[in-house]
């Protein structure tokens, strides 16, 4: 918080009509912290920062982190921000030198086709996870009697990084959605 303010101290358009308490030091740069408001010609929205309240059990106890860690539920996505609820069949292979591979995956009547016409067009293939995002527009359609029947989407891994990031995503959403591995 004292950062922001330390902006708002050093900015020469600012009026201020507040009480200052004792100088404080940060990072090499005085400061003076500010109860009250401050007085400015900037129009933007108003930002209100808080200091986190840690209970009184974790606060005294140095072993618990500040930390906070957000575990998102991995998705796979055709339309960005709709998640897929049908869980595919997937098939992975690997190069015999391991420098690279392919994950297919399909799925049999995915639930984007019912919501595509109302939200939009497939745009890709996107695999969501709390480390990112892994994505391809490799995305083929199959349709039985004219109708959308389902779906088969490539990923391709092309270094050994890429693999072991696909594997922990793999991994995770396995977890998720109780799929287990079958090696054939």
């Amino acid at each position: 918080m004292a950062s922001i303010q330390s902006v708002a101290l050093a900015s020469p358009v600012s009026n201020f009509s507040h009480k200052q308490q004792p100088t404080r030091s940060l990072a090499g740069t005085i400061v003076r912290s500010v109860n009250g408001i401050a007085k400015s010609s900037f129009n933007g929205q108003s930002l209100n920062l808080l200091r986190p309240r840690l209970l009184p059990s974790i606060r005294r106890n140095p072993k618990f982190s500040r930390s906070v860690t957000m575990m998102a539920k991995p998705v796979i996505q055709f339309i960005q921000g709709t998640d897929e609820q049908t869980v595919p069949d997937v098939k992975l292979t690997k190069s015999r030198d391991g420098t690279n591979g392919m994950a297919i995956f399909r799925f049999d009547q995915p639930s984007v086709f019912d919501s595509s016409g109302e939200i939009g067009d497939i745009t890709g293939f996107y695999m969501i996870d709390e480390e990112g995002v892994l994505q391809s527009v490799d995305v083929n359609a199959k349709f039985l009697n004219g109708r959308p029947a389902g779906i088969e989407a490539k990923y391709i891994m092309r270094t050994p990084r890429d693999w072991d990031r696909f594997m922990r995503f793999m991994e995770r959403y396995a977890n998720a959605n109780g799929l287990q591995f079958v090696k054939s």
